[in-house]
């Protein structure tokens, strides 16, 4: 007699998990973020609001990023997209976010992250979002294995004008957000 496969959360679970996750950071805001769906009739895609962090490079900003969830959820990690421009080395052009809890579960094949850094189905949305503002807040991002490598070497090179760009994109999304 062999053992059964174990059962892998199917799409009604996704649905309910993140529907509670939602219903959660809604009835319980977290500092530094807000939360919802794109489309009401769609629970794989959110749509996030970061507030810069307070005594921050980014302090006074209003990010808009995406968050999107894959059908294997929580099994694999959502992906963040800025839809606001960013520029931070752990950030890439296009935006996507490049954070550790982000990366799928497992060793990583360059040998930057431990398992345990990387997504695990325990994480949820709040536990992202304070990565992601972690990420903004500290003081020396990640530049050792970049998403963005023009904004690592300026961080590097010319931290002047790094904070500079920075400061100028965190005024047109405090801009923006009050249009």
């Amino acid at each position: 007699m062999s053992n059964p496969k174990p059962s892998t959360p199917g799409p009604a679970s996704n649905t309910i998990l993140l529907r509670r996750q939602l219903t959660e950071l809604t009835k319980h805001p977290v500092e530094g973020f807000s939360a919802g769906l794109v489309d009401d009739d769609n629970l794989y895609e959110w749509e996030i609001l970061v507030i810069g962090p307070p005594d921050t490079l980014y302090e006074g900003g209003f990010f808009k990023a995406r968050l999107t969830f894959p059908p294997e959820f929580p099994l694999l990690p959502p992906k963040m997209r800025f839809v606001t421009p960013m520029w931070h080395p752990n950030i890439y052009a296009d935006g996507v976010v490049c954070v550790s809890i982000l990366h799928a579960p497992g060793d990583d094949q360059y040998g930057y992250e431990d398992a345990g850094e990387r997504w695990m189905p325990v994480h949820t949305v709040e536990s992202i979002l304070i990565s992601v503002i972690s990420l903004l807040s500290s003081d020396t991002p990640n530049i050792d294995s970049p998403a963005n490598v023009q904004a690592a070497i300026e961080v590097r090179t010319d931290p002047e004008n790094y904070r500079k760009k920075v400061r100028r994109l965190v005024r047109k999304s405090a801009e923006e957000a009050f249009e």
